[in-house]
């Protein structure tokens, strides 16, 4: 694995890491050793002094409920979107994408229910793609559909963009979704301002993998082979009652023919074409921060890492959740939305993160003057840090701030 911030997050069983600490590392992409003056760019959450914001009057305020659904027409076939909120100002839309198998309801229901990221949503506009045909009601496709590839359906996006007027969007993808979105950052860097990619794999399969897929396919029913990329192997081996849900609703709400196409174009797709700068002549990465999620034990936690290595470790965040299988946005929402608060408050979307566990009301977002650094934690050169994207992060009672260095710390419990 190379360089970059390596974070085994804690178990509810094993330790707990301090709020203070937690906060801090999630923000090392603004953290350094001189300080630095801030001024206020994006503050979303409302500070605790009792005064208005403007995003307390805007129509972004919408009901939990209020989802749209749209069909977009894009180069490439149809889209079938839902959405929720409207575009304002020049902050991103966050938008989703499922793994294979899944579906925006299946994949992320759990996940933005949560009652912390509640609270970060109702800032955004929040746009859930579903891949073609694989939503709920989708009808089969007819016979000799040709599945559009992963790089095409990565080409989609940009139509959705444009259809609802985004200036940019945050991803977060899962598995296949991750990939997807992962290429359009690739070949429109412009319109993607941050990733959280998930179970992310950016290996295409050699001939022993796609030999073995093949193999699988004709022993094992669709959906037992598609449980066995979404979760981990003890997961299965347990049965447990996540897994036999997720083995109910994908054999009843997901059109199999359906589905079978878009598993096999998965599983068809070619390397991701990033490496990191000066690894090889004219290196391409992701030019956006990015923080790679996956859980102890996943299927991908080797395409993760992979994928960490290729990744420009000055904005790149690798976590590793305990307890959570192969979906943590399913068994772990809860950490993996405090994460991701971090992550765009790192961003300089939240100027205040609310925690109700904390009695002392929001943290201010540059309360760190020093990166408290662990003892196992190493440094780049202070030249890595050329070229990374830098955000504004607020904090009215104090001036001091820090500065950007490098994501080069592994931290373990």
């Amino acid at each position: 694995m190379g360089p970059g911030l390596f974070w085994n997050f804690p178990s509810k069983t094993s330790c707990t890491v301090p709020q203070s600490l937690l906060q801090t590392m999630l923000l090392s992409r603004m953290a350094g050793m001189k300080d630095q003056q801030f001024t206020e760019e994006k503050p979303l959450l409302p500070e605790s002094r009792g005064q208005e914001t403007e995003m307390e009057n805007c129509d972004t305020f919408v009901a939990t409920g209020d989802w749209k659904e749209h069909d977009i027409e894009t180069p490439y076939g149809m889209l079938h979107v839902v959405i929720r909120g409207a575009p304002k100002g020049n902050k991103p839309a966050i938008l989703t994408y499922h793994d294979v198998g899944l579906n925006h309801k299946l994949c992320f229901n759990t996940f933005f229910h949560n009652e912390d990221m509640q609270e970060i949503t109702k800032h955004f506009v929040v746009c859930h793609v579903d891949a073609p045909g694989q939503h709920i009601g989708a009808p089969q496709m007819p016979q000799g559909y040709q599945y559009p590839t992963m790089d095409q359906l990565a080409g989609m996006l940009p139509s959705v963009v444009q259809h609802f007027g985004f200036k940019s969007i945050v991803g977060i993808g899962v598995g296949a979704g991750a990939y997807i979105l992962a290429k359009f950052a690739l070949i429109s860097p412009d319109l993607v301002e941050g990733l959280v990619l998930l179970n992310i794999d950016p290996n295409g399969k050699g001939w022993i993998d796609w030999a073995a897929t093949k193999l699988s396919g004709l022993t094992s029913a669709l959906p037992d082979t598609v449980l066995a990329h979404l979760f981990s192997q003890e997961e299965l081996m347990s049965n447990t009652e996540i897994v036999q849900n997720y083995r109910q609703q994908i054999n009843n709400t997901v059109n199999q023919f359906n589905l079978q196409l878009f598993w096999n174009m998965y599983n068809s797709r070619r390397d991701l074409e990033m490496n990191r700068s000066g690894s090889v002549l004219n290196a391409k990465t992701l030019s956006c921060p990015a923080m790679l999620v996956v859980g102890d034990n996943a299927p991908a936690e080797e395409g993760v890492v992979e994928c960490n290595s290729k990744l420009d470790p000055t904005n790149t965040t690798f976590l590793k959740m305990a307890d959570s299988g192969g979906m943590p946005q399913i068994t772990q929402p809860g950490k993996l939305t405090e994460a991701f608060k971090y992550f765009l408050q790192g961003m300089g979307y939240i100027a205040y993160v609310k925690d109700r566990r904390m009695s002392g009301g929001p943290v201010p977002s540059a309360s760190m003057t020093r990166l408290v650094r662990s003892r196992t934690a190493s440094l780049t050169s202070a030249g890595s840090v050329d070229g990374s994207r830098n955000r504004a992060c607020t904090n009215s009672d104090s001036s001091e701030g820090v500065g950007q260095v490098s994501h080069t710390m592994e931290v373990s419990c």
